[in-house]
């Protein structure tokens, strides 16, 4: 698959062929991504930020286990003020070791407004200082606040009740659509919904051995895209070391889970040239067979997460608006 020539082009008048992202320690990695995938994100999108009158923004402290987390919540305003509305939890990507809450910010507040939709986003503790599965379990236990706080939040979760991510945090909301599947503390207010962009699941070393003999010979991204901007085969490493999960755990790799059945519909977002694009296309297809509703967007020619760092690009464009029409796909169901 060629490169996208748009993005192409800028990759050449950067004199960019291969990610320059450092992993030698913690602490470049960080720095990396704030300024090559936040800082550019946010600026290009601060322009189409809706008024400050639309939305409120309040951060909250959540207890967790061994410490506490932040949930920036977004609600709209409305001139009705009895109106209740559904609820997305985003977590962010970084590879369970770096970004924040500020990755998605500005699009966050962006579809708080045009699609009447509360928001928690999740800042979770990082690898390598908390190992999995504490992110993990901050998320779950920033669901858990979710469902328990709607009227702090002016949510009706009948209306929709939907996880997603990008990245890590599609890897995240995958395996919590799993957990609050089979939580009797979820009774009565189940996800609806779960919103997969560039799912990250271990499809390298020990992993890969143990998938079903059906499936290991649709995993060829991993080996085909090694080399390919903004993520590549040698970055993986550190980050899976970080986040130090066993990899036959479903709770690293849901793929593994016994049953996909009965989980809420999921729309996925693929990029061509990103080496964990089969990752997503193989997770798509199970889920299908288990029955479960699936929208997927193959956006083609493009690299994982490269509507971050190039923001301003037709093909970013696009991605985001795939991801729009996927959220109104996912919430189709419950406003009809």
């Amino acid at each position: 698959m060629d490169m996208d020539p748009e993005l192409s082009a800028v990759l050449d008048k950067l004199g960019v062929s291969q990610s320059a992202f450092p992993v030698d320690s913690i602490a470049e990695a960080r720095a990396a991504c704030e300024a090559s995938f936040t800082e550019p994100h946010k600026a290009f999108m601060e322009s189409s930020l809706p008024p400050a009158d639309a939305y409120t923004l309040t951060d909250h402290t959540v207890l967790v286990d061994g410490g506490e987390i932040t949930v920036r919540c977004l609600i709209p305003i409305v001139d009705d003020e009895e109106e209740r509305f559904p609820v997305l939890v985003n977590l962010h990507g970084g590879g369970w070791s770096v970004g924040s809450t500020e990755m998605d910010d500005c699009v966050l507040r962006i579809r708080c407004v045009k699609y009447k939709l509360s928001i928690v986003n999740v800042e979770y503790r990082l690898a390598p200082e908390h190992p999995f599965p504490t992110p993990l379990n901050d998320c779950y236990d920033a669901l858990r606040w979710t469902a328990s706080n709607t009227s702090l939040l002016k949510a009706d979760l009948g209306k929709g009740f939907i996880v997603g991510g990008e990245s890590a945090g599609g890897n995240m909301s995958a395996v919590l659509a799993h957990i609050v599947r089979d939580d009797p503390f979820f009774e009565g207010r189940r996800l609806t919904g779960q919103f997969l962009c560039e799912p990250q699941r271990d499809i390298c070393s020990c992993a890969g051995a143990i998938y079903p003999n059906r499936l290991k010979s649709k995993f060829q991204s991993l080996f085909e895209l090694t080399g390919e901007p903004t993520l590549t085969e040698w970055m993986l490493t550190p980050f899976y070391a970080w986040y130090n999960a066993p990899a036959s755990d479903p709770r690293f790799s849901p793929l593994l889970y016994p049953s996909h059945k009965g989980l809420p519909r999921a729309y996925i977002q693929a990029m061509g040239l990103d080496l964990l694009r089969d990752d997503a296309l193989v997770y798509a297809e199970v889920l299908r067979e288990a029955g479960v509703e699936v929208e997927i967007d193959l956006h083609p020619g493009v690299p994982h997460a490269f509507y971050y760092c190039f923001p301003f690009i037709s093909a970013a464009a696009k991605v985001r608006d795939g991801a729009d029409r996927g959220i109104e796909w996912l919430l189709r169901v419950n406003r009809d």
